[in-house]
Parts: structure tokens; sequence; C-alpha cells
């Protein structure tokens, strides 16, 4: 007797009625009115309600500046365009990331060369930083994997003994703290995200800190074509000035337009990580007892940004995949994400610097295993209790 399809039993029928998208934003009126507001100033374009983005995100992170640009991915290459590294300059960095990571590391000149993750924190790990280390570094670009701080004392001291700069990709980490004190502003530079699913959006954007203020005016500089002043400095009550182009920059600046639809999310930025505190709780209780790696606890004095709660499929108590958990969650109408394939498997990255299978065997055992939950301040508890329903479902 052939054995029943999935399909066939009412279980596997999603009692959803519309799918929970992975990562939804949270938009309210007050955002809504500010983008329309926006529209009708005639004013689109890098201006006032980004500098004032800017202060407001400075304030929060206890950073003197803030620069606005138009991606993390821009404040990533930005950082290392300032540091003016030797071309073929080796940059550490860790394989459990987003590309766009190791990308702007190439896109600056460099070679990405990566570092092994913990796989208990999937952050990367110091000791094979200090294992990798050669007479071609010049810099570190750590991850707050999912919004827990890395070991940012261990990599500064690091950085400190080998003369390299310490960058910190804080895409995740917003509310992180160390301390009392915000990840992002440990380093020489901080790199902070605003896409669709972090807990403060302007659809696309990001934020870039320097610990040097000489250096963050360049920044601005080097974030709008390498010119000395941007369109709205150039029409003030004085009448036209001139601006004059002192380098080759790049068109990174965020917009007003975009801006507008983060400024009010800033003041909501504790209340949101509340809740989601309350829903990470509620999914560590409730999936406790489940053939899953859970996210670790926050380690001593720190304060994780709880941006994504990944799971590592325990493949030493189910039969079931992670490719086979996503699979089933889609069926369910149950969003995920994978954070992340390791980047050194990657085709390019194999092909282009010879990264074998085997060389990271922490980075490559999360990135068979690793998927995330949804986790946004806009769910509600019923929606949490699908998601630990269809869990349920698909390892049971």
């Amino acid at each position: 007797m052939s054995a029943r399809h999935p399909d066939d039993d009412a279980r596997w029928r999603p009692w959803r009625d519309r799918p929970l998208v992975f990562g939804a934003p949270t938009i309210g009126a007050a955002e809504r009115d500010e983008v329309i507001a926006c529209l009708e100033s005639g004013w689109l374009g890098p201006g006032p309600r980004v500098a004032e983005l800017e202060r407001r995100f400075a304030a929060y992170l206890g950073a003197p500046a803030a620069v606005a640009v138009n991606s993390c991915s821009a404040a990533l290459q930005l950082a290392l365009a300032a540091l003016d590294l030797p071309p073929g300059s080796e940059v550490i960095t860790t394989s459990m990331t987003f590309c766009a990571t190791a990308h702007a590391i190439v896109h600056a000149g460099c070679e990405p060369l990566f570092a092994d993750c913990d796989p208990r924190t999937l952050n990367i790990d110091v000791a094979d930083v200090r294992r990798k280390i050669t007479p071609r570094t010049r810099a570190i670009l750590a991850v707050h994997f999912a919004g827990r701080p890395c070991d940012v004392a261990a990599l500064d001291a690091l950085a400190r003994e080998h003369e390299l700069a310490f960058i910190e990709d804080a895409a995740h980490a917003l509310e992180a703290t160390v301390g009392g004190q915000h990840c992002g502003t440990f380093g020489a530079f901080g790199c902070f995200s605003f896409y669709p699913t972090k807990s403060v959006t302007t659809a696309d954007g990001g934020l870039l800190l320097a610990r040097d203020p000489h250096v963050t005016e360049r920044l601005r500089r080097l974030a709008l074509h390498g010119m000395t002043a941007d369109a709205w400095s150039r029409h003030d009550a004085d009448g036209f000035a001139h601006y004059e182009v002192v380098e080759p920059g790049f068109k990174s600046a965020l917009t007003d337009f975009a801006a507008a639809l983060g400024l009010h999310q800033i003041d909501a930025i504790d209340e949101r990580w509340q809740r989601r505190r309350t829903l990470w709780r509620r999914y560590e209780e409730e999936l406790a007892g489940l053939p899953l790696h859970l996210p670790a606890p926050p380690d001593r004095n720190t304060r994780h940004a709880l941006h994504l709660f990944t799971c590592l499929v325990d493949d030493t108590r189910t039969s079931v995949t992670r490719d086979e958990v996503l699979a089933r969650l889609h069926r369910l109408r149950i969003g995920t994400g994978v954070h992340y394939r390791a980047v050194h498997l990657h085709p390019w990255y194999q092909r282009t610097y010879g990264r074998r299978t085997g060389s990271l065997p922490g980075a490559e055992w999360v990135s068979a295993r690793t998927f995330s939950l949804p986790l946004s301040a806009g769910m509600t508890d019923d929606d949490a209790a699908d998601v630990v329903r269809a869990l349920r479902l698909v390892l049971s």
C-alpha cells in the first residue's frame, strides 16, 4: 500500500487565509502623513528630512554625527573607500553573512578573507580571525549576526595590535549594545540598514557612523559624487552657490522621500524591540522540545537587537532537512528566511578565490541547517501561534 501524500492529509491544508510575510514592516499613519507632506513640499531629494533623520539617529546611537545613505551596502562601500586601502589588500570578514558584506570588499579593490563563525553564536570566530591575519591584511569587517553583538572588545584589541581598521556591519543591530554602548560605535566605522525587514525602514537605506568627525565630512562628500554641496544647500536664502568636485565619489545619498518614511519610526524603536522580545520568548518556550538548535542566550552585559530568530535543524534528532522545513512551512503559508548560505560557498567566490568546501567547518555546518522564523513588531499573537503550530507539524 502506497504512503499517503501530505497534500491528501487534512493537517497539511493551510488554515491561514493569507501568507505570513517574513519580516513585514510596520507602517502607521504618522509615516504615511510624513510621506505625503514630503510629496506636497516639492522636495524629494536629499534635504531637511535627511538632515533630521541623521540628527535623531546620531542622538539615539550616542554618536557625534551620522551620514544617511541609500543602503547598508553603500555604507560598507563608503567606509572601505574612506580607508584608501592599497589595491589587493585583504579584509577579514565572516562567511556567515549576506553577500553584500563581501561584495563591498571586492568593490573596494580588496580581497575578502573569510573567517569561520562560532556555531553557537553564529558570530565571527575571533580566534580564526587572528589565524587569518597576514602581512597584506588591512582591516577586519565584523558582523553582529541577527542582532547579537560580536566580541567587539577582542576584535578591536586585535585590530589595534596589528594596526588594522575595525569596521562593524551592524545591519541587524540597531538596538544592540555592549555595556550600554551601541554596536556600530566601537569601530572606525559602523554601518546600519533600513531595508524593509529591519526594525526601522526607509524602504531601502542605511546609515554610516565614523569615529573621526573629520572623516564624517569626507563620507558626506563621497556619498554625493565627491561634491562639496548638495542641491538643498545650494539653494538657500542667499541664492545659488556653486559646488566643486574634490574627488570621484558615488551616488549613495538617501532622499528626503525615503527619510520621510523612517522619521517617525525612531520614536518607536524600543517599543517595537519590546514586542519582538515578547515574541522571542514565546518561541523559546514553545519550540523548546523540537529537534532544533534555538538561538543561544545573549552574553552578559549585552543587549541583543532580536532582529532574526534563527534556528538550526538538529539532524541528530530528525530526518527532516532544512530545505524540507522551508518547503513545508511555505505550503502552510508561513514565510521564512535563510540566514545565510555561507558566502565562500557561492559559485563566484569559489571560482574567484578558490575557497573550497571544508575550509570553514563552522560556517558550512550552519549554512546547511539554518532558517529564520517570522519576527516583527507587527505580528499578532495569533501569527506567532500559527508559526509554532506549523513548525510542530513540520517536525512531527
